[in-house]
């Protein structure tokens, strides 16, 4: 009933318990099985509450662009062990956007740092973006559904200040996922895969680290896999890209 009925709505957020600093136990593990609200605490750490931004498509891709700084730029003449997860971008900076499909170069470098400032305006990692199946528009708009942190600011992703909030709700993303668990009663809570690394023309040793216990949840083909434990109790996994 408003002046943005109708327009496509997305959605924004990222990881947060992903290790680094947390150790290798900071990661949040839901079994199969009755959910608890300590489990939406545990999933969403955060008290932030919900925001609707309106964007284009070129902000879409940007803000993308500002998440996809989370991963080394990819030698593929390289066939030494190279790490694909910076050290130095928070991981609850590295929004995945939904309701597109796209997938990331990271044999490119970044076009932006982690402080958000422009380092390679002629490259980008974000390729192959789509809307329902066809090529999103650069002047398409979208109502992007958020938290008050990214929607006024935080993180210095480009286009977001604040000044493009049409939505400022009261509820908080954890309330939220808990009335959208209570809702529904029983959910699937399985990825979409809605992006994607785009391939490697060659054969390289990338790796990254996490949980040693999340070989428990690898499918047989999957394309990535446990090569060793560190002095710091991470599994270090190598992924084929």
């Amino acid at each position: 009933g408003t002046e943005y009925d109708g327009f496509p709505v997305l959605s924004a957020s990222a990881p947060f318990k992903s290790g680094g600093r947390g150790g290798p136990d900071y990661y949040t593990r839901i079994d199969a099985g009755p959910i608890a609200l300590k489990n939406v605490a545990d999933l969403y750490i955060y008290p932030n509450t919900l925001r609707a931004v309106l964007v284009d498509g070129t902000q879409v891709r940007e803000w993308l662009e500002m998440s996809a700084g989370i991963f080394n730029q990819i030698n593929p003449d390289d066939d030494s062990e190279q790490s694909l997860i910076s050290g130095s971008f928070a991981s609850f900076n590295f929004d995945v956007i939904d309701g597109i499909r796209y997938q990331i170069d990271v044999t490119q470098p970044p076009r932006y740092n982690a402080s958000g400032e422009l380092l390679n305006p002629d490259t980008h990692r974000i390729i192959n973006m789509t809307f329902q199946g066809k090529p999103l528009e650069a002047d398409q708009a979208f109502v992007v559904a958020t938290n008050n942190y990214r929607a006024a600011g935080g993180g210095s992703f480009p286009g977001l200040d604040g000044s493009s909030i049409i939505i400022e709700a009261p509820d908080t993303n954890r309330d939220v996922v808990g009335a959208y668990i209570l809702a529904n009663e029983k959910i699937d809570p399985s990825a979409d895969g809605n992006w994607s690394f785009a391939p490697v023309d060659a054969e390289v040793n990338v790796t990254f680290r996490s949980s040693p216990n999340g070989t428990a949840d690898l499918p047989d083909d999957s394309p990535i896999r446990l090569l060793r434990i560190d002095e710091d109790g991470f599994g270090v996994y190598r992924i084929i890209l």
